[in-house]
Parts: C-alpha cells; structure tokens; sequence
C-alpha cells in the first residue's frame, strides 16, 4: 500500500461513495488529498483515514466524533485515540441499545396490531 495513490474517481468507486461524499468530507477536514493542478490524489493516509470514516458511520457515529477521534490520532498518538475511542464506543453502544428497545418495541406493538386486525378479518 506504500506507493498507492487514487485519483478522485477511483477513490469512489473503491469506497462505494459518491463525488459529492467525498467532496464533503475534504470539506469538513476529514480526508486531505494532494492535489496537482485540479487533480486530486490519495494516498495511503488518506485511504486509511477513509476506511476508519466508513466503519464509524457504519457503527452509527457521527461525523464530527469521527473527525475528532482522527484529530486526537494526529496529535496525540495510538494510546489517547484507543482510549478516545473506548469511549466514544460506550456511547455509541448505549445508544444502540437504545435504540434497538425502541425498535423491538415498535416491532412488538406493530405484529399486535397487525393480529389484532387479522383476528378481525377472519371473524
């Protein structure tokens, strides 16, 4: 990965995301690409700071808790950004949790409902 440099559209489609995507998180200081002329290029940092953007939207956090975790990684090394990070986890787990309660309840109200008005059909 060492030489590895993607242009602006092959770091789209390696990442699944959209020009406007990737624009907006250069936007908000999340990826810096070299640039050459209009050209932009990423390189091996980039591409690593992209994957850990990704798996933290995946894991629902948002983009400003991402930015900060990567800002902390840049200043103060592994060990304050693995603490950063367990705790931004226990948030984020708390919240999940959280809202999966809301959703097996919604869930359990629905198929109630749902019974209910089957029950009825067939009365």
């Amino acid at each position: 990965m060492e030489n590895v440099r993607l242009s602006f559209k092959e770091m789209c489609a390696k990442f699944d995301v959209t020009p406007r995507t990737l624009r907006y998180y250069e936007y908000i200081e999340l990826l810096s690409p070299e640039r050459e002329g209009r050209s932009r290029y990423y390189g091996p940092r980039e591409i690593a700071r992209m994957i850990l953007i990704l798996r933290g939207r995946k894991f629902g956090f948002q983009l400003e808790d991402i930015r900060q975790w990567l800002q902390i990684y840049e200043k103060e090394g592994t060990k304050a950004q693995m603490e950063a990070w367990v705790d931004m986890a226990d948030r984020q787990l708390r919240e999940l949790a959280e809202q999966k309660a809301q959703i097996e309840e919604a869930m359990a109200d629905l198929k109630a409902l749902r019974d209910e008005t089957s029950a009825s059909l067939n009365a």
